[in-house]
């Protein structure tokens, strides 16, 4: 399966823009990690996660591996066999991210602490067929011999541990980190690593607004994108709202490394800015479906009748115009004809084409804004 078509298999509900997908991007901050390698034993492992001190990233929620393979896993470390490499990142506060081997430091974990196996909530007992030594056939780890236990836990596995030194502030080098190095066998979208790695109370409440109905159906899709797609339009509203791009009408953005500092800015995380932004979002979605309709973030054919996809830069120009227009005390209920201006939004030349030509240009995304207030709200965006 081609890149384009694993990242675009979930999207059928969503409207494409070219200059919304993903590009690649660099920066310096690549460059400020240093990395070395560390002898971990299976013991250390398992305290390290009970201490809340190894973080499994949010993406991997789910243990993916079938019995007979994690038997086969717990059979080659009884074995002595060489076990391939997992991968580390220290966190800002001193903790260490999974960045590749979850599942391997799981079947462990599982195996050996918890006796269950993940996948079917029963005791973790290795399979019971001649792919496993007799030795080990059928056995849970308390079955095993002391020696055999010992083997176990003593073992270890060499990890190569990433930390970033500079800027402090962020962790942005992680991500081009895990984008590089995850093996997971899928090509990673960018709010799927940024689910990995910028862990908080942001990534939180991304999760709690994209459940909320009212967004459910304004999205067009009951069903979450298991791609994580809403999530990232989510953060698209917040992140395109900010001053930073009100205040510019020149240049470009990488809007992958845009989302990026803001999905790991400290404030961006803080109680008081979390409370805000829920606020802001549930605010501006009730308002919108009230008065504007279900169809407010779709576009028009020739004739006036809506189109049934999501359009990401309709969304981001009315959402962001309407959170705007509350903030100013606009009475939006007072509008006539709300619905209608929608319309002669779309069908305005200068937002057809600030909304589908060089999407990311300051310019054009201050001025797709600009009109949603105008034309909706009579007000200018400044």
């Amino acid at each position: 399966m081609s890149e384009e078509t694993n990242n675009n298999e979930e999207l059928e509900n969503v409207e494409l823009l070219n200059e919304d997908t993903d590009s690649e991007y660099s920066n310096d901050d690549l460059f400020n990690i240093t990395s070395w390698g560390a002898d971990l034993s299976f013991r250390e492992l398992i305290n390290m996660y009970d201490d809340d001190e190894l973080l499994k990233p949010e993406l991997q929620r789910k243990y993916v591996w079938e019995k007979p393979e994690a038997s086969r896993f717990i059979e080659s470390i009884l074995l002595g066999l060489p076990i391939p490499s997992i991968f580390l990142a220290n966190t800002s506060d001193n903790n260490k991210l999974i960045i590749d081997g979850y599942q391997r430091i799981m079947t462990v974990y599982d195996f050996v602490k918890k006796g269950v196996f993940s996948k079917d909530n029963k005791v973790f007992k290795l399979t019971n067929n001649k792919k496993i030594n007799h030795r080990w056939r059928g056995k849970s780890f308390n079955e095993l011999t002391e020696l055999d236990q010992k083997k176990i836990r003593q073992t270890t596995i060499h990890a190569i541990i990433f930390e970033q030194k500079h800027p402090k502030e962020n962790d942005s080098s992680l991500f081009q980190i895990f984008e590089r190095i995850n093996t997971s066998g899928k090509i990673l979208k960018s709010q799927e690593i940024r689910n990995c790695v910028y862990q908080g109370n942001l990534n939180k409440l991304l999760f709690k607004l994209n459940s909320n109905e009212i967004w459910r159906t304004l999205y067009g899709n009951t069903e979450e994108d298991s791609r994580m797609t809403d999530l990232e339009f989510i953060l698209r509203f917040f992140a395109l709202a900010q001053d930073e791009i009100k205040n510019k009408n020149e240049g470009q953005i990488s809007l992958k490394l845009f989302l990026n500092d803001f999905m790991g800015n400290k404030d961006n995380n803080r109680k008081a800015k979390i409370e805000m932004l829920e606020s802001d979002f549930i605010n501006t979605i009730t308002q919108i479906n009230d008065f504007i309709g279900i169809n407010a973030f779709k576009n028009i054919n020739v004739e006036n009748s809506y189109l049934n996809r999501f359009h990401p830069t309709i969304f981001d120009s009315v959402s962001i115009a309407t959170n705007y227009a509350i903030k100013r005390e606009i009475d939006i209920s007072s509008i006539q004809n709300l619905a209608q201006k929608h319309i002669d939004l779309l069908n305005n030349p200068e937002f057809k084409e600030y909304s589908s030509n060089r999407t990311t240009n300051l310019e054009n995304i201050n001025g797709r804004i600009n009109l949603a207030c105008q034309i909706l709200f009579g007000i200018n965006y400044e």
